[in-house]
């Protein structure tokens, strides 16, 4: 296996950019704006094509340091797992949290992100394991 491979990088990013878009659109859109503390227009404005490709790019870097991770050390499929969701539990969320306790948000917002964050980076694993030769 590849210290890097495209195909596998780019299909977890995919991974987590579609969660995303479900996680934000579909399931918790009104909650998440409202907790956000934005109105319609606030989340219409902007440069979307901006905000989708740099979330897309640091989705891509989260899926390079993960796919390096899991070639160089070739773990049984759930350490996969447990690497994916361990570090969206002990490092994206966390630092996050810090984050928002500083910005005063609330319990709700982290909530939600939070949820994001591990369940994108449970569904990046899985991808992950799709593209592995071998235990």
């Amino acid at each position: 296996m590849n210290d890097f491979a495209v195909w596998p990088v780019l299909a977890g990013a995919a991974a987590f950019f579609v969660v995303g878009a479900i996680w934000y659109g579909a399931l918790f859109s009104k909650a998440w704006q409202n907790a956000a503390g934005m109105s319609d227009e606030d989340v219409q404005s902007g440069n979307m094509a901006l905000i989708f490709g740099l979330t897309f790019l640091f989705e891509m870097l989260i899926a390079m340091v993960l796919w390096h991770l899991v070639a160089r050390t070739n773990p049984a499929p759930h350490v996969v797992m447990m690497m994916s969701v361990g570090f969206a539990v002990g490092v994206m969320v966390p630092a996050v949290g810090i984050h928002y306790l500083y910005l005063r948000k609330t319990l709700k917002h982290f909530l939600i992100d939070a949820g994001h964050m591990i369940v994108g980076m449970a569904v990046m694993g899985g991808v992950f394991l799709l593209f592995r030769q071998g235990p």
